[in-house]
């Protein structure tokens, strides 16, 4: 079964293509680093196309860029996963030093880990459009 979590529109002060610029290279997330919370992720590795967290108790998840829309979209997919999930960045410039961000996630969830995994996948999403809306692009 499918499901999705979204997080609500964030604004973010800056252009979509200096925004669309940091978050399509992933090397950029070492200014996040230390926003990530210890005690959760275990490990924490990245290059300009890919992302690996360590997450306690669900073990080492990779994210793999496999889509950039120049300034508008960033799709994600995960190569290593106990689920199967597809995240993607929306960006819409509003004004010229005012863009709005949406992150979706899609994971493919059978009926007994979704009571389990739906709360956590969905404040992960609120907190990572949290953290990528408060930068300083």
């Amino acid at each position: 079964m499918t499901e999705e979590f979204v997080s609500g529109i964030k604004q973010i002060p800056y252009n979509e293509e200096r925004v669309f610029a940091t978050l399509s290279d992933l090397s950029n997330l070492e200014r996040v680093k230390d926003r990530v919370p210890r005690e959760k992720i275990k490990s924490f590795e990245f290059d300009s196309d890919s992302c690996s967290v360590a997450i306690e108790p669900v073990g080492k998840i990779t994210f793999q860029i496999v889509e950039r829309e120049p300034n508008k979209l960033i799709k994600f997919t995960t190569t290593n996963s106990p689920v199967p999930l597809f995240l993607w960045i929306q960006l819409k410039q509003v004004a010229e030093n005012d863009t709005r961000m949406k992150i979706t996630v899609r994971a493919d969830l059978n009926p007994f880990l979704k009571p389990m995994v739906s709360k956590p996948l969905q404040e992960a999403v609120d907190k990572i459009s949290d953290v990528l809306a408060s930068l300083s692009y």
